[in-house]
């Protein structure tokens, strides 16, 4: 196909071949009289759609806007983890004060921990902070997988207050998972740290240096795992630098203790004590004394006490139970015992050379006791963890999942048709706005021509359907050989024009109407082929389930849910298409009462200029 364009003045015209290249022809022997060089087409040339690159573009959008299974999880070698939360908001433990590198124990069980699915020593155990990246270092105080019991210390590198959003996780369930060595868990302050978790009761720190000159008597069920059972015999450890302050250095002693007993010297280190008298809690350093509370016998409870900024302070269970003033702390150095005259359990002997806040004395009780206002532990799965994260998009992630072969085909057709009916629907708009735009310029220029055969035609509008049409009446004309002051036109003469004329509309609209059966087969065969794919894929699942003679919800919903998936495939293919469908016709209706209205134009005017009269 080619096309006549302008050329200068003088030098003929510029014709355009399909390939895009030009030739100039050159300037006619024979001029006819009364009409202009440049109107005439030489054929019904259509132009190259320029929106190429925008269907292309669409086309990744929508492939884009796929869902997606989101997935948050540190390493997809693990199978299962427990995430840990530690509330310090009101509705758990109210902290105002933010918090850095505490040890904090994490206890696992058959409720929120798959024992089964992790190594039975617990060697394929990993702790990953709340960013589900970064590692954090830990220790396994006690992992007994036949009774479903495990204790570990995981060191936290800050605590944020007023927020129930601090988390960690804990993963197992690796074969080839190898033990990391164990951590020294504890913060900067930390001088000792004696969980009395040894098997052989050693009864040694958490660096593993210190530890008692002989063996203690190990309660497997204590606190928080392994505490020890004294029964008026102290248990000593020898002189430490570590374990020592300067006179008027702070010092700090936190220990648990379930006292069967009413008296009995809970520790003692060179001029501190802190025993318990009658039941009640009485700690001594130098002149300064500090009694406290009864402790209820038979009951855990955790007593602390420090010396700093001149005030022997007796903290328990988190609070300050009695304060003395200590104008001049002698030195505290040399070894240190417990549980001389004492009759009972003890657990988490901890000692400090920094001084402790309250807020920090209280989320400390709070993490180590039963209650579990501050610490709360869920065991989640992969599944779980894309629905949570994902909302919406991790649902659709477990239905892409537990899609059947047949449902992934029906979903392919109905994605192939959604490409196709947004491609028609993409250039079937660029095509009837740039013809309406055209049709527009050539029907005011048309309208301002005194005579009817001087007006440019497609050569000058070659987006304007009106002008092709007027290239096909011109023809008409040209082969009746209508001159100025010759030979008027018959009746039968206009019919013939006008026949010619309606002909090239009909052949317009075909232009206009073509590829849009691709969005009628997407609106009425869209849905059906969903319903196909979803009844296929419910025949499936209830199939499986009479071979495994086992109903169970939670094994058949994921498939009849993913069935459906295929419906809701097949209306997101119909919907749109509907949509555009209905705008392009009625687009296209006002294209073609606009071509038969011109058609009346021309003809009356051409009956005017140069039908009988």
């Amino acid at each position: 196909m080619v096309a006549c364009e302008h050329g200068a003045a003088g030098e003929g015209c510029l014709i355009r071949s399909d390939q895009g290249h030009l030739r100039r022809l050159s300037q006619p022997n024979r001029r006819m009289r009364g009409f202009p060089r440049h109107t005439v087409s030489v054929s019904d040339a259509t132009m190259p759609p320029k929106s190429l690159k925008t269907l292309r573009q669409i086309a990744l959008l929508a492939l884009a806007c796929l869902p997606l299974a989101a997935q948050a999880w540190w390493d997809s070698a693990w199978s299962q983890r427990t995430r840990v939360t530690l509330n310090t908001s009101p509705e758990g433990v109210a902290t105002t004060e933010a918090l850095s590198q505490l040890a904090v124990p994490v206890r696992l069980h058959s409720g929120n921990f798959d024992f089964l699915a992790a190594k039975p020593d617990g060697s394929d155990l990993r702790v990953v902070a709340g960013d589900d990246k970064t590692p954090l270092p830990f220790r396994i105080e006690r992992f007994d997988g036949a009774n479903e019991l495990a204790v570990l210390w995981v060191q936290l590198p800050a605590v944020a207050p007023g927020t129930d959003q601090n988390t960690l996780y804990v993963y197992a369930g690796r074969a080839d998972g190898v033990a990391e060595a164990p951590a020294a868990v504890a913060d900067a302050g930390t001088a000792a740290a004696i969980r009395f978790a040894e098997p052989d009761g050693r009864a040694a720190d958490h660096t593993g240096t210190l530890a008692a000159e002989a063996p203690a008597t190990v309660e497997l069920n204590g606190l928080i795992g392994p505490a020890a059972r004294l029964a008026g015999t102290a248990l000593r450890w020898p002189a430490s630098d570590r374990v020592r302050a300067a006179a008027g250095a702070p010092y700090a002693v936190s220990m648990w203790v379930r006292p069967e007993s009413a008296s009995g010297l809970l520790f003692q280190q060179g001029p501190l004590s802190v025993a318990l008298e009658q039941g009640r809690v009485v700690a001594r350093l130098g002149a300064a004394t500090a009694g406290g509370g009864a402790l209820p016998p038979s009951a855990w409870a955790q007593v602390a006490v420090q010396a700093a900024g001149g005030r022997l302070v007796l903290h328990i269970n988190g609070a300050t139970a009695a304060t003395a003033d200590l104008p001049a702390a002698p030195a505290i150095e040399g070894g240190f015992e417990v549980g001389a005259g004492y009759s009972g359990l003890v657990d988490e002997l901890v000692i400090a050379t920094a001084a402790r806040s309250e807020a920090f004395l209280r989320f400390v009780h709070a993490a180590e006791s039963a209650d579990a206002r501050l610490i709360a532990t869920v065991q989640q799965s992969p599944d779980q963890v894309d629905a949570e994260a994902g909302g919406h998009g991790g649902y659709m992630g477990i239905l892409v999942k537990n899609l059947t072969v047949d449902a992934w085909v029906v979903i392919a057709l109905c994605g192939l048709l959604f490409l196709i009916a947004a491609w028609v629907m993409v250039d079937k708009f660029f095509l009837v706005r740039r013809t309406d735009s055209a049709n527009q310029g050539f029907l005011a220029q048309f309208r301002e021509a005194r005579d009817v055969m001087q007006v440019q035609g497609a050569a000058a509008h070659p987006r304007s359907s009106l002008a092709r049409i007027y290239d096909a009446g011109l023809r008409e004309l040209q082969k009746r050989d209508v001159r100025e002051g010759g030979q008027p036109l018959s009746g039968a003469s206009i019919d013939a024009v006008k026949a010619a004329v309606d002909a090239d509309v009909v052949r317009e609209n075909n232009r206009l109407n073509s590829l849009m059966v691709w969005l009628t087969i997407a609106i009425s065969g869209g849905p059906f082929l969903g319903l196909l794919g979803t009844v296929v894929g419910v025949m499936i699942t209830f199939a499986a389930i009479a071979a495994a003679g086992d109903v169970n919800v939670n094994a058949i919903a994921p498939g009849i849910a993913a069935a459906l998936l295929a419906t809701v495939a097949g209306l997101a293919v119909a919907i749109p298409a509907l949509f555009g469908y209905n705008y392009l016709t009625s687009r296209m209706k006002t294209i073609s009462a606009d071509m038969q209205i011109f058609v009346d134009e021309f003809v009356t005017r051409v009956a005017e200029a140069y039908g009988q009269r």
